[in-house]
């Protein structure tokens, strides 16, 4: 019996160090809290089920990630908005431009037809053209989709030069491939990882958040759910604390973070009956939500949000014999719970890229450092965010 323990535990030892063995170079690993587990209860509407964007039904979230040597900090996010063939079966979409330095391929045909045929793709931004390219193998190899001629691949982007090697420009079409395949929905993990693994955000180590909203029945019972890619500056708050005050690092406090250039993405998708335009007036109210975490949208920054509705009686289909499409659509007077929704969930999605972030050591041995949750801690409890 002796001789079986210690077997046993001989071999729990040999996998735990395996384990830290290949644990991927730059990353300090250690579990880290979402703002719900740190105590954090943002706005006042209940989260869906996973607080996730994949709470809207059908959505579906995969990510590549690159870790590679000391210098490769970069990888890939897409969300898939349903199931079938988004080519043939559209969904209307829109576009919010909060500053326009950045580069969302695709942008300008979801502007003008108000619909979107592709999944939505983040990545470096030295990546696009690649994305773009994945994004049309992927498009034209489906069945049903023979004769397309032509795809509008929709990708945005944040610039991780200070972590990745960016010029190297490490992401492949496979890469990308592989993130649709193996998207799935439930809960998404967040963090260091996918188009997020580069990112620094407030000065502190960014990356992929998300959140949801769902409303009560009397309301409409919808649900929105945003996912960011968070790479960008300004004087971070969390819930309204004033924690970049408190720790004294934000933009402009010292000539480190005197360059607050970078970018944020913002993805919200909804289950509404929404139309267009009513896409963009709720994409607007996402940027008040990151206003809200105290990003200023500086000269440099690429600060765009991409919109979308699943509501299945809202498929735009490609191929149709019909010269009118029906659809439902949602009064403007039923919008402002929706737009709330929005700004809490951005909020809550952009606090929690930052709080599952972990350390990550990259280009030119520079090092982003995760938010430190001691002391976040303290100044949280010093105003009565959480509890003692």
């Amino acid at each position: 019996m002796m001789k079986i323990k210690s077997e046993i535990l001989f071999r729990i030892l040999v996998s735990a160090a395996w384990f830290l063995l290949f644990l991927p170079a730059g990353i300090v690993a250690q579990k880290r809290p979402s703002a719900r587990e740190l105590g954090l209860a943002i706005g006042v509407l209940p989260t869906g089920k996973w607080n996730a964007i994949t709470d809207v039904s059908g959505i579906k979230v995969g990510h590549s990630t690159l870790l590679k040597g000391d210098s490769v900090r970069t990888g890939v996010t897409v969300i898939l908005p349903h199931d079938g063939n988004l080519f043939q079966q559209k969904v209307p979409a829109a576009i919010y431009t909060g500053n326009g330095f950045g580069k969302l391929a695709g942008s300008t045909q979801v502007q003008e037809l108000g619909n979107l045929e592709s999944p939505v793709v983040l990545t470096n931004t030295m990546n696009v053209a690649t994305a773009m390219e994945a994004v049309i193998t992927h498009t034209i190899a489906q069945p049903g989709n023979e004769n397309v001629m032509s795809v509008n691949a929709l990708v945005g982007e944040t610039n991780d030069g200070w972590l990745n090697d960016i010029r190297g420009r490490h992401v492949t079409q496979h890469d990308v491939l592989d993130a649709i395949k193996n998207a799935t929905g439930g809960p998404v993990p967040e963090g260091s990882l996918g188009a997020g693994t580069g990112t620094v955000c407030f000065g502190f180590k960014g990356g992929i958040g998300t959140a949801s909203r769902k409303l009560p029945v009397d309301l409409g019972g919808y649900t929105v759910g945003v996912l960011v890619q968070s790479n960008f500056g300004g004087v971070l708050q969390v819930d309204g604390v004033p924690v970049g005050e408190e720790l004294k690092k934000f933009s402009f406090s010292n000539e480190l973070l005197n360059n607050v250039d970078g970018s944020c993405m913002m993805v919200v998708a909804t289950d509404a009956p929404l139309d267009s335009r009513n896409l963009h007036r709720l994409a607007k109210r996402a940027f008040m939500g990151l206003a809200k975490t105290g990003g200023i949208a500086s000269n440099g920054s690429g600060d765009y949000v991409i919109a979308f509705s699943t509501y299945k009686g809202n498929i735009v289909p490609h191929n149709t014999a019909a010269t009118e499409l029906q659809m439902t659509v949602l009064h403007n007077d039923e919008m402002s719970p929706l737009f709330m929704a929005a700004i809490e969930a951005t909020e809550e999605a952009i606090i929690n890229s930052l709080l599952k972030a972990e350390t990550v050591k990259g280009f030119k041995e520079h090092t982003a450092e995760a938010l430190p949750l001691p002391q976040l801690r303290d100044i949280l409890k010093k105003y009565n965010a959480i509890k003692k």
